[in-house]
């Protein structure tokens, strides 16, 4: 079925249509006695209403498929004056061949000034040329238009759900029943090993800190997360006294590339909640980097009294990478393996945040 919003869009052009035929009809030389069916209005009419909807439906084409094939979603100046181009190059030998057929072949039904049969196609085709450029000329500009209002719309709301993401994300990491279990594990260390309960306030401090000090920010550079994640590492492995094993291997250049902020320890809090795991069968998580993507991957012991997943923390890892790259965060999951790839981004990104 055709939707409403398309036969919508072709009542407005329908119209527009009519209304330039109807100006561009006061330039045409008539007879002083025209006849009782007007075959003049009628070709020009058709010849019209034929350029300006394959005008329409070829630039209409050609944009759709150049935001597909560019890294960019954006109208540029060049793709603008490619997509006229292109638009002219098979518009124009259509207008030709109408207005050649009509006052050439046709002339005695149509009417078209047999007498300056050349000059009448000069200055029919230069006035279809004139109209197709400044019809893909409005169509481009209408479009960008209608693009930066989408793009404003979407950044506005984007933003306040970076904020709730970001808020969220901090609220979780300092409630109280992540700070009380890690004050119980200080407790028990303090009475058996002190040296490590020292280390262990050093690294619970540094988690905090980072904390606090990347809140604001949604892409951090993934030497400093790997940084933060080695303490949140430690603090895990304590706590839970040879029940985990998390590896790293992290073979690129660090402080290259950006990801968004707590999105391995999120994984890896997510791994630990969804699974059971013991002394005698620990769960085993992998995080390393491969073909420019950071990789996190667990075995996989799902809880029996577990409830069904919500993959909220996973949307949103989505939705915040949707934001920078068109690159998707993928989820491989088998009976015995849980895989989230997430691409790694450029470290010049950071640069048009901070401009935000």
């Amino acid at each position: 079925m055709i939707k409403k919003a398309y036969l919508k869009k072709l009542l407005i052009r329908f119209l527009v249509i009519t209304v330039v035929f109807l100006l561009v009809k006061t330039t045409i030389d008539h007879d002083e006695m025209e006849p009782t069916v007007d075959y003049t209005a009628i070709f020009y009419y058709f010849s019209a209403f034929t350029l300006f909807m394959l005008t329409w439906e070829v630039n209409d084409w050609l944009i759709r498929r150049e935001k597909k094939s560019a890294v960019m979603t954006s109208i540029t100046t060049s793709s603008t004056i490619k997509t006229l181009l292109i638009t002219m190059a098979i518009v124009l030998p259509v207008a030709a061949i109408i207005y050649y057929v009509g006052i050439f072949e046709i002339d005695g039904i149509c009417n078209l000034s047999p007498d300056k049969s050349w000059l009448r196609f000069r200055i029919d085709f230069l006035r279809a040329a004139l109209i197709t450029a400044s019809l893909t000329i409005f169509n481009q500009f209408y479009r960008t238009t209608q693009e930066k209002k989408e793009v404003e719309t979407s950044l506005q709301l984007l933003k306040k759900e970076m904020m709730t993401s970001k808020y969220n994300s901090l609220k979780s990491q300092i409630s109280p029943h992540f700070l009380f279990n890690s004050l119980n594990t200080l407790t028990s260390l303090m009475y058996e090993d002190r040296d490590l309960a020292s280390d262990f306030v050093s690294r619970l401090a540094t988690c905090y800190r980072y904390i606090l000090d990347n809140r604001e920010q949604d892409l951090v550079s993934l030497e400093k997360e790997m940084q933060f994640l080695d303490s949140f590492i430690f603090m895990m492995k304590v706590r839970h006294d040879g029940a985990i094993a998390i590896h790293t291997n992290i073979d690129t250049k660090p402080h290259q590339f950006v990801i968004p902020t707590l999105s391995i320890q999120m994984l890896v809090e997510n791994a630990l909640k969804h699974n059971y795991y013991s002394k005698e069968q620990s769960i085993t998580i992998d995080i390393f980097t491969k073909d420019n993507s950071l990789i996190v991957q667990n075995n996989i012991r799902k809880r029996s009294d577990s409830q069904a997943s919500t993959q909220l923390g996973l949307a949103n890892i989505k939705k915040r990478y949707a934001f920078y790259t068109k690159k998707e965060v993928l989820i491989e999951e088998t009976k015995t393996q849980f895989k989230v790839i997430m691409p790694l981004l450029s470290s010049d990104l950071i640069k048009g945040q901070k401009e935000l």
